[in-house]
């Protein structure tokens, strides 16, 4: 049995160095953002929303204290992420996701927030999660939980900003060889994910060019953040992560009649 303080170092999430299990909590590292993502996930917990986890705090070390989310992430092991790959586990993702946007439409952010706005044209409907992807996705399926990790991104956004973001890594809609699927098939699930999120059909007309706009602005950042010199996106912009990024981008863009077609038939 693990001890009440001992630290377990967690993998899983996007950046991930640094955060560390004790006992039922998750410790990371805090920064200017960190009151108001405390902020909104008390709003969240509040509202009743299960797929976040709860604030408890800013522990000795000044690292923030999230409770703990049982499971893992279904990224990068492709059998976790084969969890996803029936229709209704998407459809479920996409109600998580929903629910996380109708709960956060409630929320006010307080006077002095500092957001890490990483995307500032996108929009500023709500507090958008911005990394709701696979990676951020913890699931345990003893305990059917099912919690998005990794808020220190959260910032305004839009719905459909989270929403193409969300479509690019659970259909996956990507040029990559190993994870590219049929033309009709990477279809077929987008109009499930648009479906199960309820969106209305002028949400559907604007998502289309999104899907290939919310990719590139990955490129574009981590390009920015590379010549910076700021890690940890120079080491992902080193090992190919700005080329991944391109390359999705142009894909969803030669395919927008498709996904228009798929959206709207």
């Amino acid at each position: 049995m693990k001890s009440e303080t001992e630290e377990e170092p967690l993998t899983g999430g996007n950046v991930a160095d640094g955060v560390v299990r004790v006992g039922d909590t998750v410790r990371r590292p805090a920064g200017p953002w960190t009151p108001a993502v405390h902020a909104l996930l008390t709003h969240l917990h509040q509202a009743g929303y299960a797929g976040a986890p709860r604030p408890l705090g800013i522990d000795e070390r000044g690292r923030e204290v999230l409770s703990y989310a049982p499971g893992r992430a279904l990224w990068p092991d492709p059998e976790r992420f084969a969890l996803m790959a029936p229709d209704e586990r998407l459809a479920r993702v996409a109600r998580l996701i929903r629910e996380y946007h109708d709960a956060v439409e409630g929320f006010t952010p307080p006077p002095d927030a500092r957001w890490q706005r990483l995307f500032p044209e996108s929009g500023d409907e709500i507090i958008a999660h911005h990394d709701l992807a696979p990676w951020n996705l913890v699931v345990d399926p003893p305990t059917d939980s099912w919690v998005f990790i990794d808020w220190d991104n959260a910032a305004p956004g839009t719905r459909l900003w989270d929403l193409a973001y969300a479509a690019h890594g659970f259909i996956p809609l990507s040029a990559h060889p190993d994870w590219q699927l049929p033309d009709a098939g990477a279809a077929a699930r987008l109009r499930v994910l648009a479906d199960a999120y309820g969106l209305d059909e002028p949400q559907r007309h604007r998502l289309v060019p999104l899907l290939a706009r919310r990719s590139r602005a990955m490129h574009d950042f981590l390009k920015e953040q590379a010549a910076q010199g700021t890690e940890p996106w120079l080491t992902h912009w080193r090992t190919g992560h700005g080329d991944a990024w391109r390359g999705d981008a142009d894909y969803a863009e030669r395919r927008e009649e498709l996904w228009t077609s798929a959206l709207l038939r």
